[in-house]
């Protein structure tokens, strides 16, 4: 039995004196109705509350613990609306707590948990304060549907959070919106701090990527003192942001055409207080009116940010050039070993005027912004392969824009994370100068 009006998340017990709590233990642990999953808690007033299996706890059971087992005692039914873990339910996973509690509270509702039920819950999950992003391929079975929106809250409890949203698959529009369902709240806000920046957005409007803090914290640790950067891909401002409070740059022209996201990193440009030193270029960067004005561009879209390379080269400095950023998805297949990052199976005269490749041979030179080393024995062939046709296609874009020759030199190819099975998620840091006019 359960008291009337109980919510998801509050657990039932029962209450006692203190000096009846053992005979009332041992009796519902023999009659299996005591809960394991958490503590036995003191009331305000002295009384004893024992969590319960309120599911399964009949009449007959707290007419017995009076009569038989505790003459003489108070036995009545409370909610603790704010139960306290067990030690052993702490040792748990979170996981493993859900399927506790999840099942649990199926069974009371007069559904059976079966394997399939147990195999429908979520695994991983991505939480952002107190909400918690579900993935896609969870609570996909037709029983879930009859029980909600109660399932949220219990999800939501076991969980210890508030707020519960649930991923769907990226939308094909050109600001790849996520498509995510709010599932328990009233909003889907959140902040994440990140190396010392917070980032607030709105998770059903906008990504966030977990997986790119490795270039995050690479663009933090730049030297970018006096430079105008444009991030022709800004977004909430994932790079934007470290730019400016991280690297130093003068000022940054941030372009997006997500609105949604451009509420977020007006709002993001202002809690870390760097939106004096940012112009929002809101609308498609290829209509974008800037040029002959950055030492650095920023193309962080994937899978490609190829429809962004004729605008970078456009809005570089035409008196002393600068370096692009170029993000892109490279496929690459098993079998193949890393290669150094100087060797590339085409000598530099084998490449036509007016590009003039420079690489890097030596395996421990380094420069300003490659953070360090450069990788040597850590560049697979694909990746090469792809940076030098990129490198090839922006000569001549740098060409066509300019009407001069330029000169090229990839400084870097680094690695941001695996995409998916064989696509890895690559930046190539492309130096780009002015060829010297020859008297």
């Amino acid at each position: 039995m359960k008291p009337e009006g109980g919510k998801p998340g509050t657990v039932v017990a029962v209450v006692t004196e203190p000096r009846f709590t053992q005979q009332y233990r041992v009796y519902l642990e023999k009659q299996q109705l005591l809960d394991r999953q958490h503590r036995v808690v003191k009331m305000p007033d002295g009384t004893v509350a024992l969590p319960v299996l309120g599911e399964t706890l009949l009449d007959q059971h707290l007419q017995e613990l009076r009569s038989r087992v505790a003459p003489g005692s108070t036995c009545m039914l409370t909610q603790l609306l704010h139960p306290v873990p067990s030690k052993a339910a702490q040792s748990c996973s979170p996981a493993q707590r859900l399927c506790l509690e999840v099942s649990r509270w199926v069974e009371g509702r007069g559904v059976t948990w079966s394997a399939e039920l147990e195999a429908d819950l979520p695994r991983c999950w991505q939480r952002h304060g107190n909400l918690l992003l579900l993935s896609e391929d969870c609570f996909q079975a037709k029983q879930w549907k009859n029980l909600e929106p109660e399932l949220w809250e219990t999800v939501a409890s076991a969980l210890g959070v508030q707020r519960l949203a649930r991923r769907g698959r990226i939308s094909a529009d050109g600001i790849r919106t996520p498509a995510v369902t709010l599932l328990l709240g009233d909003h889907g806000w959140v902040e994440h701090v990140d190396n010392g920046i917070r980032y607030k957005f709105d998770v059903t409007q906008c990504m966030f990527s977990f997986g790119n803090i490795t270039e995050k914290l690479r663009v933090a640790s730049l030297s970018c003192a006096g430079e105008v950067v444009v991030d022709l891909y800004a977004g909430i401002g994932y790079f934007t942001l470290p730019f400016l409070v991280h690297a130093g740059a003068a000022f940054v022209h941030a372009c997006e055409w997500n609105p949604h996201a451009v509420v977020a990193l007006r709002t993001n440009l202002e809690i870390n207080g760097v939106a004096d030193r940012c112009q929002i270029h809101f609308g498609d960067n290829r209509k974008l009116k800037l040029s002959n004005i950055a030492d650095r561009v920023n193309l962080g879209l994937i899978p490609s940010s190829e429809e962004g390379w004729l605008v970078a080269c456009q809005v570089l400095r035409q008196d002393a050039g600068g370096i692009l950023h170029i993000h892109q998805n490279v496929e690459s297949f098993p079998g193949k070993n890393l290669q150094p990052s100087g060797s590339s199976g085409m000598e530099e005269d084998q490449w036509p005027y007016p590009q003039q490749i420079i690489t890097n041979q030596g395996k421990n030179r380094t420069t300003s912004d490659s953070g360090g080393k450069m990788l040597a024995g850590a560049t697979k062939p694909e990746w090469r392969k792809w940076a030098e046709s990129a490198e090839t296609r922006i000569a001549a874009l740098l060409q066509q824009v300019h009407g001069k020759p330029w000169k090229t030199q990839i400084l870097h190819i680094h690695p941001v994370k695996s995409y998916a099975p064989h696509v890895d998620h690559i930046v190539l840091d492309l130096r780009c100068r002015p060829c010297p006019l020859v008297g």
